[in-house]
């Protein structure tokens, strides 16, 4: 994590999270780092879906077609992040993180992890099989720090 915070700081990256089924663990993993203040800006954490709509401005007509953890989703939580933090990069995460809540169509451990660096925005997907609670987790927050250092290269 501080080898993270170092490459960020290197670049003058400021970074921002928006995070669901994580619960603020990114955000949690950078701030236990010192001198994370030199690149970390906001983070929020939108659980519920009202959160999304009221802090987020995510168009309820996105979460009633494609539902919470969608790509579509996704990407309008790290535009609408990246609207209101001014950072560098943002990074939005909306998943299932189980153990429950799963269907066939959207089961535990499938995830959206959206990135956004000027104007250019990724969303991706990915299904963390097999993995309790805890390590869907955290497996989520690796997934993401990799793709941020990924796109500051």
């Amino acid at each position: 994590m501080q080898s993270f915070v170092r490459l960020l700081t290197k670049k003058k990256f400021k970074i921002s999270f928006v995070e669901s089924c994580t619960g603020g663990l990114l955000a949690s993993k950078i701030t236990s780092v010192n001198g994370a203040s030199k690149v970390f800006n906001l983070g929020l954490v939108t659980y519920s879906n009202q959160a999304k709509i009221k802090i987020l401005k995510v168009n309820k007509n996105i979460i009633k077609k494609y539902g919470a953890v969608s790509h579509e989703c996704c990407a309008a939580m790290v535009n609408n992040l990246s609207k209101i933090s001014k950072a560098n990069i943002n990074v939005s995460i909306t998943g299932i993180a189980g153990p429950k809540g799963g269907t066939k169509q959207k089961p535990v451990g499938l995830v959206y992890i959206g990135v956004k660096k000027g104007n250019k925005t990724q969303i991706n997907k990915y299904l963390f099989k097999n993995k309790k609670r805890a390590s869907i987790q955290k497996a989520i927050v690796r997934k993401a720090l990799d793709l941020v250092i990924r796109i500051t290269k």
